[in-house]
């Protein structure tokens, strides 16, 4: 399975912030959305990723405040990527490494989307659960064999 099959499934939404943007405006979007990251954009490029990692950091190191911080100040500036065609058996040790919750999908300079260890595993799952469903049809369907002869009759005439 490649990564284009999970941003098949998932659909086209993206959600981007610019990197000049206040925190506190990125993370009215990210609740508004449900979302846990954003990807940064710049002049129609991806120049990083701003994830709740960030966020929480910053809240951390600041008593709890934003302080009007901007995106560029804590976004990830180089952030991991892959392709449509990488296949997720390569994706996931990628992402458990690096601890990497969300991975933009880039086709050359292009922005395809964002996928998420949460896609991944789905994706995964919902493999194996089919696989497994195929299975057993095949086992439920298995043809059944004719009775060995009995090896009883051919010994006494060999005697």
């Amino acid at each position: 399975m490649k990564v284009s099959d999970i941003l098949r499934v998932k659909g086209g939404t993206l959600y981007t912030v610019s990197p000049d943007e206040t925190l506190g405006r990125a993370v009215e979007t990210m609740a508004q959305f449900d979302i846990g990251s954003l990807a940064v954009m710049e002049h129609g490029e991806l120049v990083g990723m701003l994830t709740f990692r960030e966020l929480i950091d910053t809240l951390a190191r600041n008593g709890g405040k934003l302080d009007g911080k901007i995106v560029r100040t804590v976004m990830d500036d180089h952030p991991m990527t892959c392709t449509p065609e990488t296949e997720l058996d390569q994706v996931r040790p990628m992402m458990l490494e690096k601890h990497t919750r969300y991975m933009p999908v880039m086709d050359n300079r292009m922005l395809m989307g964002v996928i998420s260890f949460y896609d991944v595993a789905k994706a995964v799952v919902d493999s194996q659960n089919f696989e497994n469903k195929m299975l057993k049809a095949y086992i439920r369907d298995w043809p059944e064999e004719e009775a060995p002869a009995d090896p009883a009759p051919q010994a006494r005439a060999a005697r």
